[in-house]
């Protein structure tokens, strides 16, 4: 698995189209990184190409790609996949903030960063 300092220069660098290598340890979480964004924003461009260049660096991230209905609440298998990320990206596009979803995500990772040694990045698009 790949260091948090590790994670966070990738995701950091993929946000400003650079590279760099990883240093690896033995996998604790079950995913190295959570993304949360708002799909009708980003799904096909930024986040795209944020997921691909995570995926060649050995990052293992966890992506949910199924078409959330409004309003529902988070589902036990996306609070698992949060739970089991060693730390967490938030993608705050245009309408991010509309979304019930990606604000009880969002809720979720704050609440998780305060009460664990997990981190959290923040990419504004």
């Amino acid at each position: 698995m790949a260091s948090t300092n590790s994670i966070n220069n990738t995701i950091i660098q993929s946000c400003s189209s650079s590279s760099s290598a990883l240093v690896t340890s033995p996998r604790r979480n079950y995913y190295d990184v959570f993304v949360s964004f708002r799909g009708e924003d980003t799904r096909y461009n930024f986040t795209d190409h944020l997921f691909a260049s995570l995926q060649r660096k050995g990052i293992f991230t966890f992506r949910d790609d199924t078409k959330l209905n409004k309003g529902e609440s988070i589902g036990p298998e996306l609070l698992r996949a949060m739970e089991d990320s060693l730390i967490y990206v938030v993608l705050f596009s245009k309408n991010y903030a509309s979304s019930t979803w990606c604000l009880q995500e969002l809720e979720w990772i704050c609440h998780r960063v305060q009460v664990s040694e997990k981190a959290c990045s923040a990419c504004f698009l």
